[in-house]
């Protein structure tokens, strides 16, 4: 028996193109000053990328249905799996779109979000040339991405209150800076940023503003995906590895205007989104109860956890959390780190992190888990 299960595989029809370039050439040093006004892609695309003639898959020439596949060169033996996957992920797209209250042409899915991490860099940014202005601390893979592209690195240090300040970000930024990355709620330090200079930067800054929202779930009414539409160079991260459970499927989403989501489908591997993942993540866009469930304990298990740990004299500081796991600064952090992993339980050391000086990071776990770690801390310093 064949499988046809992508007979009816449509190529998104409304796909945004990419403009010409604007008369007289695109650059970096157009005049486009700002979220508003003339502000356009172009502006910030690399050259190669704007000529770019992007690879045309077998579904992306034939739209519509069929009952004999010979175009792809498949194995025609069903296996459930022998036909490729919706390289655009529409059902996927349409259930997240419903759920987030986004079009579906302002999505793109990755694997995981450091894949469209990796391809904002390869899109805008020219190795050995641009540079990309990141918070610090943050989360460890926009550096990585950006020394993999040969990306200079402009790093801001938050304030004593773990917060951004709108007024250093920019000024840390030039007309070679095509990106800049902010993480709220913010990993490692779990708190969410101020709404207001992160507007400051998004309307402020020339180029594209990435903030990733991985842990948004933890922090209700935050996301700023209501503001997609306002600010055309906003692009926002969510995940599915931590309120949803499903880290080992690796699908990301960025949320963007039409133009930005086009330039990342352009350049994506064709079939990036593996049918099981689609498959998988379908199941649990159907009822969404189960997220909320676990979102809920979470949360109440984040608060009492956070109440044991400040027994233990030691603990010097819990920083507040809107994420899932907590921010701990202790006397002998990295004995205690060591104690742990060998006693069977794996917390992350960020003392070597800046800004984090003799932190732990401790995951918000089951009530089992959670309870478990608080008796192993009581049991510090073990007997010899």
């Amino acid at each position: 028996m064949e499988n046809n299960s992508n007979k009816n595989i449509m190529k998104p029809s409304v796909e945004a193109q990419i403009p010409a370039p604007p008369k007289g050439g695109w650059g970096v040093n157009s005049p486009f000053r700002g979220a508003g006004g003339n502000w356009s892609v172009n502006n910030l695309l690399r050259p190669n990328i704007l000529a770019l003639k992007p690879y045309s898959s077998a579904r992306d020439e034939f739209s519509g249905s069929a009952s004999v596949f010979l175009d792809a060169n498949e194995n025609p033996y069903d296996t459930g799996y022998n036909r490729y996957p919706d390289p655009y992920q529409q059902k996927v797209k349409e259930r997240i779109a419903g759920l987030k209250g986004v079009r579906t042409d302002q999505i793109f899915l990755g694997n995981g979000s450091d894949e469209p991490i990796d391809l904002l860099y390869r899109a805008f940014a020219i190795p050995g040339v641009d540079n990309v202005v990141i918070m610090e601390p943050s989360y460890g893979m926009y550096t990585v991405a950006a020394d993999i592209n040969d990306i200079e690195i402009r790093k801001v240090l938050l304030n004593d209150e773990y917060q951004i300040e709108a007024t250093k970000l920019l000024a840390a930024a030039d007309e070679k800076t095509k990106l800049l990355f902010l993480c709220s709620p913010n990993n490692p330090t779990a708190n969410s940023l101020d709404r207001e200079e992160m507007f400051k930067v998004i309307s402020g800054f020339d180029g594209i503003v990435v903030v990733d929202e991985a842990y948004i779930d933890f922090a209700p009414g935050t996301t700023l995906l209501n503001e997609l539409d306002k600010y055309p160079n906003l692009l926002v991260l969510q995940t599915f590895s931590k309120a949803w459970g499903l880290a080992g499927i690796r699908l990301g989403m960025a949320f963007a205007s039409q133009e930005i989501v086009t330039v990342l489908s352009r350049i994506k591997y064709p079939y990036n989104i593996n049918a099981l993942t689609q498959q998988r993540v379908l199941q649990s866009l159907e009822s969404t109860e189960q997220k909320d469930a676990w979102v809920k304990t979470i949360i109440e298990e984040r608060a009492k956890l956070a109440e044991k740990l400040k027994q233990f004299s030691f603990v010097k500081k819990i920083y507040p959390s809107d994420a899932n796991f907590l921010l701990v600064k202790m006397e002998g952090a990295r004995e205690k780190f060591e104690y742990l992993m060998n006693s069977g339980v794996i917390v992350r050391d960020r003392s070597k992190v800046a800004l984090c000086e003799g932190s732990l990071r401790i995951t918000v776990g089951s009530p089992e888990e959670n309870r478990e770690i608080i008796e192993k801390l009581k049991h510090y310093p073990p007997t010899p």
